[in-house]
C-alpha cells in the first residue's frame, strides 16, 4: 500500500469504516501475535491479546495520524496491552519443581523450557505468514535465537516492564527514546532495566545462546537428526535413542498445556537417566504402538505423538515434542501435551 493510498484507507477508518480499518491492521496481524506471545509466552493468550490490541486500536483511531509510524503505533498498543494482562493475572513465581529427576544439581545450569508451566509452542507455519521485509529489520524480528523456546523460557523470568524493554529494545531494535515513550519512563531508567534484563536472561540461558547472536543455517542436519531420532522411538531401541541424545541431554515435560493448570512439570537430565526413563514407556508391560508425525516449532524440530492401545486400530494424539540440536545431536526435548496439536493442524487420531 503505498502512502496515498493509507493516507486514503486511514481517512475512512478514522470515519468509522470497518472494512477501511480490517485493511490497515490485519497485515500486521501475525508479527503482533508472534510479539505478544513473546511477552507472554502463551499461544493461546497472544491471540487474546492480539484482538484485544485491535480492539483498543479501534477505540483511539480518531487520534492517529497515519502514516510511516503506523505500525509503531500498534506495536504500542500491543506492548501496553500486554503489560495490563499480566498486571491482571500475574504470573506464578517460577521456581524448581519438587518432581525433577536429574542427574546434576540444578542449580548449576538453566532450567529447562518445561519450568515454565504456561509456556506453549509456536507453529512454524505461522511464522510464514509474516511478509518479507515487513518485520523490521526482518533478519533480527524473526531470528531463530529471539523465537527458540530457550528464549522464550529465560523472557518469562523478567518483570513485565523488563520484557517489554529487552524486546523492545534487543528483539525489534527500537531505540531507548522510543522504549522510553512507550513505557513512559526515562530514558535513564529503560537502559538500566535492559542491564539489568540481559543479567537474568544471562542467567537462565544456555551459554550458547547468552548473546543470541544469529547462528548459521543448520536446517538440513536438525531435520537428519530429527529422522534418527524418531526411527529410534519408533523401533523402542534404547541403544538407538542413547546414540541420538548428547550426554548432557535434557527432557521436560510441561505439567499442563500452557496454562495454570495440571500437575508441575517434570524433567530428566542426562544421556542415561533419560534412556532409563524411557525404556518403560517404549518396551515395557504397559507399552504401546507409537506413529510420530515430522513438524517444526519455534523455528526447530519438533515431532508429534500418537499412541495406539493393544487391540486398538487408530493411533490418538499423545503429545508434542520440540527438539533443541547442537553439534548434531539432541541437546533438549520440550514435551508438550496434546492440547496443542490444534495450532499446528495436526489430527486428533491417525
Amino acid at each position: 500500500m503505498d502512502e496515498r493510498a493509507q493516507t486514503q484507507t486511514v481517512a475512512r477508518a478514522k470515519a468509522g469504516d470497518e472494512r477501511a480499518f480490517a485493511e490497515l491492521v490485519e497485515r500486521h496481524q501475525r508479527e503482533l501475535h508472534v510479539h505478544c506471545y513473546r511477552m507472554l509466552g502463551s499461544f493461546d493468550e497472544a491471540q487474546d491479546l492480539v484482538q484485544e490490541t485491535f480492539l483498543r486500536a479501534w477505540r483511539s483511531r480518531e487520534g492517529f495520524r497515519g502514516g510511516s509510524q503506523f505500525r509503531a503505533w500498534l506495536y504500542r498498543i500491543a506492548t501496553n496491552a500486554c503489560l495490563d494482562f499480566l498486571s491482571r493475572h500475574p504470573r506464578p513465581r517460577l521456581a524448581a519443581s519438587s518432581q525433577n529427576q536429574t542427574s546434576k544439581n540444578q542449580e548449576s545450569a538453566p532450567l529447562p523450557p518445561a519450568a515454565v508451566p504456561w509456556l506453549q509452542p509456536y507453529p512454524d507455519q505461522l511464522l510464514e505468514e509474516i511478509p518479507s521485509g515487513q518485520a523490521e529489520p526482518d533478519a533480527v524480528f524473526l531470528a531463530k535465537e529471539t523465537i527458540e523456546l530457550a528464549f522464550l523460557a529465560a523472557v518469562q523470568y523478567l518483570t513485565p516492564r523488563q520484557r517489554a524493554m529487552l524486546i523492545l529494545r534487543d528483539v525489534l531494535g527500537w531505540s531507548a527514546k522510543e522504549t522510553a515513550a512507550l513505557l513512559g519512563a526515562s530514558v535513564a531508567s529503560v537502559n538500566s532495566g535492559l542491564q539489568r534484563a540481559r543479567l537474568t536472561m544471562r542467567t537462565h540461558l544456555p551459554p550458547r545462546r547468552l548473546d543470541w547472536t544469529p547462528s548459521p543455517d543448520t536446517g538440513d542436519q536438525e531435520r537428519a537428526v530429527a529422522r534418527r531420532y524418531m526411527d529410534a522411538l519408533q523401533r523402542a531401541d534404547d541403544a538407538a535413542v542413547a546414540l541420538v541424545l548428547r550426554e548432557d541431554a535434557k527432557v521436560g515435560h510441561q505439567g499442563g498445556s500452557g496454562g495454570h493448570r495440571g500437575t508441575e512439570p517434570v524433567w530428566y537430565e542426562g544421556r542415561e537417566a533419560i534412556v532409563q526413563a524411557w525404556a518403560p514407556i517404549l518396551h515395557g508391560p504397559d507399552a504401546q504402538d507409537l506413529r510420530l508425525v515430522p513438524t517444526r516449532a519455534n523455528l526447530q524440530p519438533a515431532v508429534a505423538t500418537y499412541v495406539s492401545a493393544p487391540g486398538m486400530s487408530d493411533f490418538r494424539a499423545f503429545a508434542l515434542a520440540v527438539l533443541d540440536v547442537e553439534d548434531g545431536l539432541v541437546a533438549e526435548v520440550t514435551v508438550f501435551d496434546s492440547q496443542v496439536f490444534a495450532a499446528f493442524g495436526l489430527p486428533d487420531a491417525l
